[in-house]
């Protein structure tokens, strides 16, 4: 790595402990850089460059995540719920689920429109 980039990480983390150090104080934004000596245009730049820093971060775990090899596919899970709807009439109870016989359905509430 670089003097350059060594020196860019640095200042990111000092920065970050300063912007850390605002959030707990309380402070309005204006009260903490008037109390500590530091211009508004410093600490909203070096917030914007942490926050650049923190999404482009972000962007890479998601890239490697998403590696597939070249000449693969990437499969996505998919579960499955098993949804079971539940009738009762009269002290008889039914259950319907996805793998029910649609008409067996039409019969039995044929059958139940007549009770």
């Amino acid at each position: 790595m670089g003097m350059q980039k060594v020196a860019e990480k640095y200042r990111l983390s000092k920065w970050m402990q300063v912007i850390r150090e605002r959030q707990e104080s309380g402070l309005s934004i204006k009260d903490f850089c008037q109390e500590k000596g530091i211009s508004r245009h410093a600490y909203f730049y070096w917030q914007r460059k942490l926050r650049k820093a923190a999404c482009m971060e972000l962007s890479k775990q998601e890239e490697a995540a998403n590696c597939v090899p070249e000449g693969w596919l990437q499969l996505t899970q998919v579960q499955e719920t098993k949804s079971t709807l539940y009738i009762e009439v009269g002290g008889c109870r039914i259950s319907v689920d996805a793998g029910t016989d649609p008409e067996l359905l039409k019969m039995v509430c044929r059958i139940l429109r007549v009770l």
